[in-house]
């Protein structure tokens, strides 16, 4: 029988402050975000060690996303690639890797909750082939 993992570590419901949107106001005012991020990575290994050496560190993890939402951008799709290059160059131990940026209310001209853009990117290395 062959048995497929996929462990995964997630980070739910950050909110932060930024100013993302073509609208000139957009970049002036600002506005709400929500971002939920998943990555697949070796769950075994500190679940044995109990060791954050051998862990994906979460406060390292949400560090970076913080800085890439900080970094003003006209499109939500932008910001979403670069959580996703940068997750890749600064943690090579994730294999999968999933973003999902928010904005609340945003302008659309009606009343909308949130409009979000989702983004997955598969990684092989050295490490996880």
């Amino acid at each position: 029988m062959n048995i497929i993992e996929k462990n995964l570590i997630e980070l739910i419901g950050m909110e932060f402050y930024a100013y993302h949107g073509c609208f000139k106001e957009e970049q002036i005012i600002g506005n709400r975000f929500m971002v939920n991020f998943s990555a697949e990575t070796d769950l075994e290994r500190p679940g044995v060690t109990d060791n954050l050496s051998d862990a994906l560190n979460y406060q390292e993890l949400y560090y970076m996303i913080k800085e890439e939402i900080e970094i003003t951008s006209k499109l939500l799709e932008n910001v979403a690639l670069r959580i996703l290059e940068r997750a890749h160059t600064d943690f090579p131990v994730i294999k999968w890797a999933q973003v999902s940026i928010s904005k609340l209310n945003p302008p659309i001209g009606g009343k909308v909750e949130a409009s979000r853009v989702v983004m997955s990117r598969s990684y092989k290395t050295a490490q996880n082939e």
